[in-house]
């Protein structure tokens, strides 16, 4: 029976061990409660490192007869490895660089490779435990190499990946020197998936300017196969945080807190120790607050819980002190014998406590200088029942996308961040809980449950989508099956795509013209009176007509735009505007300007830049720059951007092959129908074919062709056993009038 397996780096739940005894304790993140209703359905699992360095055998057993029990899997990490790849590349380099601190990010080879043998340590205990048909889903940075691994040993597999941290601009992500190799480990996947449409962008702009490969609508074509980015905002499980902030023993707490504090305005703050979380602003802050407003001295206090974090490491024993420091110094500035106006406690709580800290607090500040998502604000609302409170949030977290009701802020505006907590406590209860109202309604409709569900729901859907643009090879059986449809049909349609479909790619575009073989194929082909010949290209009408105009054969260029039909003219079906040319001509010339060997041909409804006479690799890298160029120019507008073969090329969205295909499939309505293909302008080809037709793609990409086949050569090879019919038919002629 297919099952879901869920990867993570760690566990959802500690390991302890006690006189010798090994205590399991659940954990309380996010992560961990939205998918527990999840992993301990029937046989579905999760992986990842328990929490300890275990040695013994006899332990390592036990503790997996533990886990199995519980629907868990370890994963044994050694202190090296534990300290190389989690705290060493993990934490030390992709930290930061993601959250945009990268002056604080190590370059270190060895540690990479440790991060790459740990991925890969993964990837082997999971191909103990997986099958085939099962689905797999792989969780953030530590893993980011694991969908490829994955990818190789399973490669019909259903796999996913979320990504909890941002993903950086690519101007940012371009300084790791494992930039590449990241990103095509991600690539693995079937589903990439991002808090925020933000960090979508960022890793597409990074996928088609490192690795080369373009989107569409959130859609890459990494050859036999296309998968899908998207954005996925994670939730909480508000009913548990609801719940747990009106029980009994979170309201006993909250009414020893409000008694030691008497009579203050609760500010709260609440963060794990890291750089990211912008704790040094917030108290700056804090104190111009102060120093702006005496009016609030002895009346407002912040309470700041900080959970210990890497503390022996030198950055974040650096920020420990920068934090004590302030601290102290505001407190030594304004403290009076009754009122203290920051109370900071630097260590862990229990869920009841901020429960009961959420409860009081006026004001929450959740200001990181970056962050994937942040659950804090969330688990802060869901907490309030009597709807009074303000969220004070940073717009640098993900969550700002979804709560515009909080009073955002820039956490490097300190000006900004003074008058954003006068207002916060000055704002009138009915606007309050207006603002909180709308909050809560919004947090209770995607919470975390919800999260899951749409996630995983998108991921069947990528696979069935692949499913319909996987392609089979054009065997024998499958020839004979189409030379039976052709012997038998009395009217026959062919679609034969010309660069890529019927003669190879040049360098030169002037070695594209036919050969004597082409040129005799064609011929032979369109001289049977069963049969229509329609040549589909890109190229502009002249060169169509120059080739190939004194054959039996119709014609459409252009993509489309211009088509003609035996013993006819060119015309055309479209009337368009071109003014757009003039401004993107500018751009074009640029890049002809910067890329010696580049130059523009001008077709009468597109422009294209050719690349295929320039260096190898300056013209893929120019090309990169100019796709990302030209899709931001044509946003909000209806030019298409073609990233084709060794040209790159802008027209109008009404210009299809497709459309013009049809022309010719409602005028005779063929029983046979044969369309070649090769890239993507060939896909509106092939979605115009009636069900009965043959399509068939040149290479083994994603498409929505039936078939593929390997080379041009191949097709020619295809095409002239179909001619050979015609002596058969003739036999069965000349027999039938004996």
């Amino acid at each position: 029976m297919a099952k879901l397996i869920i990867i993570s780096n760690r566990l959802p739940i500690k390991i302890e061990e006690k006189e010798g005894k090994l205590a399991y304790k659940p954990s309380e993140g996010g992560l961990a409660t939205g998918l527990g209703s999840i992993y301990k359905q029937n046989d579905n699992l999760w992986i990842g490192w328990p929490g300890m360095v275990v040695e013994e055998k006899e332990k390592k057993q036990q503790i997996v007869e533990d886990l199995h029990r519980e629907n868990m899997h370890p994963v044994f990490l050694t202190n090296t490895e534990i300290k190389e790849f989690y705290e060493g590349f993990s934490n030390e380099t992709l930290w930061p660089t993601f959250h945009y601190f990268s002056q604080y990010a190590i370059y270190d080879q060895k540690l990479w490779e440790t991060y790459v043998s740990v991925n890969q340590k993964y990837c082997d205990v999971i191909m103990e435990m997986a099958e085939p048909n099962d689905t797999i889903w792989v969780h953030d940075y530590q893993l980011l190499l694991l969908p490829s691994m994955l990818r190789e040993q399973l490669p019909n597999a259903t796999i996913g990946f979320f990504l909890h941290i941002p993903f950086p601009s690519y101007e940012v992500f371009r300084l790791l020197p494992w930039r590449k190799e990241i990103l095509e480990g991600m690539l693995g996947s079937d589903l990439v998936g991002f808090h925020t449409y933000d960090d979508m962008r960022h890793f597409l702009s990074a996928v088609n300017r490192i690795v080369g490969y373009g989107s569409m609508h959130g859609w890459i074509n990494v050859g036999s196969r296309s998968l899908l980015v998207d954005s996925f905002p994670m939730g909480i499980d508000y009913e548990k945080y609801s719940s747990i902030a009106v029980s009994e023993e979170v309201q006993k707490r909250e009414k020893i807190y409000r008694y030691n504090l008497q009579e203050q305005k609760i500010m709260l703050s609440i963060d794990r120790l890291d750089y990211s979380k912008g704790i040094p602003n917030r108290l700056h802050a804090f104190e111009k607050f102060l120093e702006k407003y005496p009016e609030f001295h002895e009346k407002v206090t912040l309470v700041m819980l900080v959970v210990p974090s890497r503390d022996s490491v030198g950055k974040y024993k650096q920020l420990k002190e920068e934090v004590d420091e302030l601290v102290g110094r505001i407190n030594g500035k304004y403290s009076r014998i009754t009122w203290n106006p920051i109370q900071y406690f630097y260590r862990s709580y229990p869920l009841e406590t901020l429960s009961a800290f959420y409860r009081m607090a006026d004001v929450a500040l959740v200001t990181p200088m970056r962050d994937g998502m942040n659950l804090v604000c969330k688990e802060y609302i869901a907490s309030k029942h009597d709807q009074k409170g303000v969220l004070i949030l940073s717009e640098m977290a993900g969550a700002s996308k979804e709560l515009s009701e909080a009073l955002l802020i820039n956490p490097n505006d300190i000006s900004q961040y003074v008058e954003a907590l006068h207002a916060a406590l000055t704002m009138p209860e009915e606007e309050q809980m207006v603002y909180m109202s709308h909050m809560q309604d919004t947090l209770k409709r995607y919470n975390i449950h919800h999260w899951v569900s749409i996630y995983m729901d998108r991921l069947s859907y990528v696979k069935l989508k692949q499913m319909s643009m996987a392609t089979s090879y054009l065997d024998e059986a499958t020839f004979q099956e189409m030379s039976n449809a052709y012997q038998e049909a009395s009217t026959r349609l062919f679609f034969l795509e010309y660069d890529g479909g019927l003669k190879e790619y040049k360098g030169d575009p002037a070695l594209a013209k036919p050969d004597q073989e082409l040129y005799e194929l064609l011929e032979n082909l369109s001289s049977n009176p069963k049969n229509r010949v329609v040549v589909v290209s890109s190229r502009e009408k002249d060169n169509l007509e120059e080739w190939l105009g004194e054959l039996n054969v119709d014609l459409i260029a252009e993509h489309g735009v211009w088509i003609k039909q035996r013993d006819k003219g060119w015309k055309t079906m479209l009337s368009l505007i071109n003014n757009w040319k003039t401004d993107i001509r500018l751009i074009l010339d640029l890049y002809v300007d910067r890329t010696p060997g580049s130059f523009i041909e001008e077709k009468d409804y597109s422009l294209v830049w050719h690349y295929r006479k320039v260096e190898t690799g300056l013209g893929e890298l120019r090309a990169r720059e100019l796709v990302n160029h030209l899709n931001f120019l044509s946003t909000n507008s209806n030019l298409q951007v073609l990233d084709g073969q060794m040209a790159v090329e802008i027209k109008a969205q009404e210009v299809n092959k497709g459309r013009a295909a049809t022309h010719w499939l409602n005028i005779y309505s063929p029983e046979f129908v044969l369309a070649v293909g090769d890239d993507w302008g060939d896909e509106d080809v092939f979605k115009a074919m009636p069900s009965h037709a043959y399509t068939i793609k040149i290479g083994n990409s994603s498409s929505v062709a039936k078939y593929h086949l390997d080379t041009c050569e191949q097709t020619r090879r295809l095409l002239k056993r179909l001619v050979a019919q015609k002596k058969t038919e003739k036999r069965q002629k000349i027999q039938g009038s004996l």
